[in-house]
């Protein structure tokens, strides 16, 4: 059984550098980035844009968590300063007790009263000695917790821009999901504008019924109004009878004897001769 094992690992090791170091491994590496596109490409866009939502929405968890690390951290922080700012008060205190025991023993006497209790010189500056010690190490851990306020400020600093950056993305990523499905629809409205075949022999017939009627009209309006202009009248005048000779006179502008010669000329009968064969 081991045996078989041991062939088939060497088997698929063998196949599996055949085909990474021939062209085998080339075509089998083509042809699936080639299916895998395929694949990606048959998918709906409407799904795709869904997907692109949910992964959107799924940020919201991330968010809230992240609201909730910074604010248990900003009370831990404000509660360190609380703890840093009482710390040095009471080294502020510490400092001005050690400064009067010091300059109470650079007097020079050898007995203390202090809160009506009577202390020798060396008790004096045994008492120094525990204060001095205790201060160090107080000022010490104070300088510690100033260190450590001021990380945890920055990082929580830093959280908080990552938050808000994270956000402002969020928001930006709905916004263009939104602006995707928009242009998915004017996409599809484009489409299926393409896709429908308007008929217009049917709007041609009624342009040319309204162009029939409209002339219909017009000749009707001009039927009515020569009616009502050559219907006939009563005359009321005699007619002006003008003698021809005088038109024809009067249109080619003769005056004097060329007039009355017109005139003789036209009163004169014409007469037709007649030859005998």
């Amino acid at each position: 059984m081991i045996k078989k094992l041991v062939v088939l690992s060497l088997g698929i090791l063998v196949l599996g550098g055949i085909v990474v170091n021939t062209k085998l491994g080339s075509y089998v590496s083509t042809t699936y980035r080639r299916a895998a596109g395929t694949v990606e490409e048959s998918v709906p866009l409407e799904f795709q844009i869904d997907r692109a939502r949910n992964m959107v929405r799924d940020l919201e968890p991330e968010i809230r968590r992240s609201m909730h690390v910074i604010a248990k951290e900003e009370v831990e922080v404000a509660e360190l300063d609380r703890r840093l700012a009482q710390a040095e008060t009471n080294a502020e205190q510490d400092k001005s007790e050690i400064m009067r025991l010091q300059s109470d023993l650079k007097t020079g006497d050898r007995v203390f009263r202090y809160a009506g209790h009577t202390y020798s010189k060396d008790e004096v500056k045994e008492d120094l000695a525990r204060r001095f010690n205790r201060y160090k190490s107080v000022d010490s851990t104070i300088d510690s917790m100033r260190q450590m306020r001021d990380a945890r400020q920055r990082n929580l600093d830093a959280a908080r821009e990552k938050l808000t950056a994270m956000m402002g993305a969020q928001r930006q990523l709905q916004v263009d999901v939104e602006n995707l499905e928009a242009k998915l629809k004017l996409v599809q409205v484009a489409e299926a504008s393409s896709d429908f075949q308007f008929d217009d022999s049917q709007l041609a017939r009624a342009k040319q019924l309204m162009t029939d009627i409209r002339t219909r009209l017009d000749v009707a309006a001009k039927l009515a109004n020569a009616d009502t202009n050559f219907q006939e009248e009563i005359q009321l005048d005699e007619a002006n009878s003008e003698d021809v000779t005088e038109q024809v006179a009067d249109y080619f502008g003769l005056e004097g004897s060329d007039k009355a010669e017109a005139v003789a000329k036209a009163e004169t009968p014409v007469h037709t001769a007649s030859y005998a064969d």
